[in-house]
């Protein structure tokens, strides 16, 4: 068994310090890495990156993280990023790494996505070119995805996760607002998922929503945003199989 501890929307300020890491420091017992599904922080400021750096510095598993919407809203990403990388966590936009968890080797590809809806009631690359711009933004971070992953399965990995913060699929809205779900998501990511394969996709952003969902063709969604979890993460248990190339790990719990 993999162990994969997950959870988002942990919305880290200064008062916050010292909150999540009397759990987070249990981690090595219970789980082999850590994903961070976005929106660490409040407003996105290098000083509340910093308080997540601390957070989750030197906990005996490697932590893997993509950015939120929240993450960008001092318009300061590449200093968040920096500020969490230097706190030893690996940040995804369109990339992708490989760890030997002992147990085996999982692969996580990440992006945060963007919103534009799921299939029906979405939006198109069609009229002002702001509007272009929206959708084809999406697919950038869509089509990054799909490449990481592909990438993955180059690799040999015994499980490949994507990590995104929007959400690739309706289910795990469920409990928001129907008029919202444009912008919790998009069924871009889920495309990009179920072109390239997965074991489990994990996101948050969805406060409100459900933990259980799956995209069309069949692979596992979690939100693991704070608010639906309810904990401070998460553990999902990804079965290894033994080195048969036809292998297909699949998720046991959670």
């Amino acid at each position: 068994m993999i162990r994969i501890a997950a959870v988002g929307d942990i919305h880290m300020g200064p008062d916050s310090q010292g909150v999540l890491r009397p759990a987070f420091e249990t981690l090595p017992d219970c789980a082999d890495v850590l994903l961070l599904a976005g929106d660490l922080t409040r407003h996105g400021t290098p000083e509340e990156a910093r308080v997540v750096a601390r957070e989750v510095k030197d906990l005996g598993v490697p932590v893997v993280a993509v950015l939120g919407n929240h993450d960008h809203h001092d318009e300061q990403p590449d200093e968040v990023t920096a500020i969490l990388q230097d706190g030893g966590v690996q940040v995804l936009e369109g990339q992708e790494t490989v760890l030997d968890c002992g147990r085996g080797r999982v692969g996580v590809a990440g992006t945060k996505g963007f919103c534009g809806g799921f299939a029906g009631r979405n939006a198109g690359e069609f009229g002002e070119p702001l509007m272009k711009e929206f959708v084809r933004y999406t697919r950038r971070c869509a089509d990054g995805l799909r490449t990481a992953l592909e990438r993955l399965d180059e690799q040999g990995c015994d499980a490949r996760i994507a990590l995104t913060h929007f959400s690739p699929v309706p289910d795990t809205l469920a409990g928001e607002p129907l008029e919202i779900y444009p912008f919790l998501g998009s069924y871009l990511l889920a495309e990009a998922i179920d072109t390239a394969g997965a074991d489990l996709a994990v996101h948050g952003h969805a406060h409100a929503g459900t933990e259980h969902g799956m995209t069309s063709g069949g692979v596992r969604v979690r939100n693991v945003a704070q608010p639906v979890i309810g904990r401070a993460f998460h553990v999902y248990h990804l079965q290894v199989p033994e080195r048969v190339p036809t292998g297909t790990p699949a998720e046991s719990a959670g």
